[in-house]
């Protein structure tokens, strides 16, 4: 048996593959290697174990998380060195492997060929892969300095709109009733906090409520997907003919803006999935 994780920061799937197929899917608390206790980290990964079956016939665990990166001859990232002490704990007898959010993209919607795979939630990433390795990265810089396509960047460009006096009428006295938003509460949040992003981002469904609804707001969401394709996805291949995949909630629930932006540019995507989970379990079975 080969189990499959993708983790985020609240939840981790894994998935249980036996005899080249899905057997079982397992959900837990998210594994968060940067900030969580290796006693907290072994608590998820022996709630996850106690419902496998014959875990020690566990052959190999594949872990995907973000920020998990493996430097050449480096077999366990330094943030997974607990956490690979748990796995071999109650996995006896497994090989394990340790990859980014990234590397799970471009598996999941790629496989084993050539293509570009990018993520599109909060923030955003994408990446050229060659089959076996991500080749190129063109870095997203977070939501101050890019981040495109995603709904922080969405957050970010109507916030500045609205304290610009630059929204229509009727949309802004919408948003400002609905939320606390004057100068100095969302300069807070924004300058502030311990998450800016989140904090953006949280507005993006609000704001692509408006998007059938008025021609400023519509505009504004049209541009964030496209300034993402163009300043990315095109440039990883300039003859718009590789297999080209996301992943991420935004742009599942998006689905339909971020095709019709992407076909403007002469780019189609193939696959668009809210997790990585269904096609990493193509790829590892």
């Amino acid at each position: 048996m080969k189990i499959i994780i993708d983790s985020g920061a609240t939840k981790a799937q894994w998935g249980l593959v036996a005899d080249g197929k899905e057997v079982g899917m397992i959900t837990t608390a998210g594994i968060n290697l940067a900030t969580m206790s290796a006693d907290a980290v072994e608590a998820i990964v022996a709630e996850a174990a106690s419902q496998v079956p014959a875990p020690e016939k566990v052959e190999a665990v594949y872990f995907y998380a973000a920020g998990l990166i493996t430097t050449p001859g480096e077999a366990v990232p330094q943030l997974a060195t607990g956490l690979d002490k748990s796995f071999r704990k109650y996995f006896p007898n497994g090989k394990f492997e340790y990859a980014s959010d990234l590397l799970a993209a471009a598996r999941a919607v790629c496989g084993h060929s050539k293509g570009i795979a990018c993520i599109l939630g909060t923030g955003s990433n994408s990446c050229l892969f060659d089959g076996e390795n991500i080749v190129r990265n063109i870095h997203s810089c977070g939501f101050i300095l890019g981040d495109e396509g995603s709904g922080a960047s969405l957050g970010k460009r109507f916030m500045a709109a609205f304290l610009k006096d630059l929204l229509p009428e009727e949309v802004a006295s919408d948003f400002a009733s609905k939320y606390e938003v004057d100068y100095l509460t969302v300069v807070k949040n924004v300058y502030r906090s311990a998450a800016p992003s989140k904090y953006l981002g949280g507005f993006a469904p609000y704001i692509i409520s408006w998007y059938d609804r008025n021609e400023y707001v519509k505009e504004l969401i049209e541009e964030n997907f496209r300034d993402f394709v163009k300043g990315f996805l095109v440039r990883y291949d300039p003859s718009k003919t590789l297999p080209l995949g996301a992943i991420g909630g935004f742009a599942y629930a998006n689905k339909a803006i971020l095709e019709k932006v992407a076909a403007e540019e002469g780019v189609r995507f193939d696959k668009i999935y809210k997790t990585p989970i269904e096609g990493l379990i193509q790829y590892h079975a």
